[in-house]
């Protein structure tokens, strides 16, 4: 499937015309108005852009969800002193950094958090104290950058911290430059975000700069703390549904949970419910007879469409989607959650 907007690039870039850059979110509406990079998705939109022999700079999948990407043609060199079907050898060292990060590249980057493409608020260096104060406060903001204009001439950071150990050994000043850090904390927007945990947790944040030497976010230990929460509350969450109904069939024979194992899986050995898929757990509960053995009182027909929601939420987090999962997906999670815990307290099971 290759949406019309991506032949229309396709045909622009045919004809020398300029095709303006669009962010990634704007790329993946185009493809059945998708709003988050899964798998599935991102494999559709490699394929439709091998198809129309075009790519992505910087590749779709490594950047932040509302970066700018630029479409342009596949470049492929062929030496013509080798044979047709042998390709040119390739020298990795020649290549830049940017060929070298292709989307075979599995690295999480800094890049990706919103914070590290957010524009910052900041003080200049002759700045009265009381600015970068205000600034702190009305933001909640534990430091500021020090910068001479947007996104570049930084000069230091200016914390609570950098307040206090100035005045604590006597430094009295109204003027920011006095009472800041110099050495402040600075990365590259193509860091690793697990190089970047340990200089974020010993300083509390960071700073990004992008290719073009742009200071273009600030991640401080708030901001990882939401991210991880974020990435982790679902699989926490699909872990305490899975011990949930671990415990609701506990009780079946192993006859019985021989009934809810594949079809396709006939040589497979059932022993105990630790044996079985999640999809099988479904095919358990959708079982009649099995379900009046459970004595759980509520409706099947509402628990088991619930239950094969909460399957296909399973299988995408367990391809992780590195922009995370989406609201309502979460929500979905939490409500089962809610339901099986709920019953757990009236000792239903």
């Amino acid at each position: 499937m290759v949406p019309e907007k991506l032949k229309e690039v396709k045909r622009k870039l045919d004809s020398g015309e300029k095709v303006e850059p669009i962010t990634v979110r704007d790329f993946l509406y185009w493809f059945w108005q998708s709003q988050r990079r899964g798998w599935w998705v991102v494999k559709q939109m490699r394929a439709a852009l091998i198809k129309q022999e075009l790519e992505t700079y910087p590749d779709f999948n490594s950047v932040y969800i509302d970066a700018l990407i630029q479409f342009k043609k596949i470049e492929t060199q062929i030496n013509k002193n080798l044979k047709v079907d042998e390709p040119e050898p390739e020298n990795i060292a020649n290549n830049s950094s940017d060929e070298v990060l292709n989307f075979d590249d599995p690295t999480y980057r800094i890049s990706r958090l919103e914070a590290a493409n957010k524009q910052l608020i900041f003080v200049k260096p002759d700045s009265n104290l009381s600015e970068a104060i205000t600034l702190m406060m009305t933001h909640d903001f534990s430091q500021i950058p020090v910068m001479q204009q947007p996104k570049r001439g930084l000069k230091g950071v200016i914390s609570w911290r950098s307040i206090g150990q100035k005045l604590a050994v006597g430094k009295s000043s109204t003027i920011v430059r006095d009472l800041m850090e110099p050495n402040f904390q600075l990365i590259s927007e193509e860091t690793s975000l697990f190089k970047a945990l340990p200089i974020i947790i010993e300083h509390d944040y960071i700073l990004v700069q992008n290719k073009s030497e742009e200071i273009c976010g600030i991640v401080t230990a708030s901001d990882l703390s939401l991210q991880f929460k974020q990435l982790t509350e679902p699989f926490l969450l699909v872990a305490e549904i899975e011990n949930h109904l671990r415990q609701i069939l506990i009780n079946l024979t192993r006859d019985e949970l021989e009934t809810g194992k594949d079809t396709k899986d006939e040589d497979r050995k059932v022993e105990s419910i630790a044996d079985l898929t999640f999809g099988e757990y479904l095919r358990l509960c959708q079982n009649p007879e099995i379900w009046i053995k459970l004595k759980l009182s509520i409706d099947r027909r509402i628990f088991c469409v619930e239950l094969d929601k909460i399957r296909i939420i399973r299988n995408n987090i367990m391809h992780f989607d590195p922009d995370g999962l989406e609201d309502e997906s979460t929500e979905t999670l939490r409500n089962f959650v809610r339901l099986l815990q709920t019953l757990r307290s009236l000792n239903v099971f």
